[in-house]
């Protein structure tokens, strides 16, 4: 099996716009991170040894995409941001589709909102951005049809 970030398309719809954020955009070589916001499980121990576990509804997730600070994405995501962030109408509406061709692998964010703008570094360096999203739904499916 193969693996090549050349497979993998991220876009972004939303308020502002639909952009392409990982393969031809210019994406740093730290890439996209899709990490669940809060455990699925929390076990529970009684004081006499005996325990329980609470399945968690929550399918909430942290995203961060990096791109080179060169990339042209920044100035869109950062139109996109400007324009989200001055009306409650239009914030947290974006909707992130990911997929590896390569690897058949899918995920679906919904509801997703700017957590913050990115760090701006000026350095030795040019380094890279990072744009991190909270979403509310997350789905996945990894290796379909394989």
């Amino acid at each position: 099996m193969v693996y090549s970030f050349l497979n993998v398309n991220c876009s972004i719809e939303g308020p502002g716009g639909i952009f392409n954020l990982a393969a031809g955009a210019a994406a740093a070589e730290e890439g996209i991170t899709i990490e669940a916001s809060e455990d699925k499980n929390v076990m529970t121990i009684g004081a006499d040894g005996k325990g329980q576990h609470s399945l968690i509804a929550s399918d909430a997730c942290t995203l961060t995409v990096r791109l080179l600070k060169t990339s042209p994405l920044n100035a869109a995501l950062m139109v996109m941001y400007d324009l989200q962030s001055a009306s409650s109408a239009v914030w947290g509406q974006n909707v992130f589709t990911i997929v590896d061709t390569g690897r058949n692998d899918y995920t679906v964010i919904q509801s997703a909102a700017f957590k913050k703008k990115p760090t701006i570094t000026y350095a030795k360096e040019a380094g890279m951005m990072e744009w991190t999203f909270d979403g509310i739904k997350a789905n996945s499916l990894l290796g379909a049809g394989q």
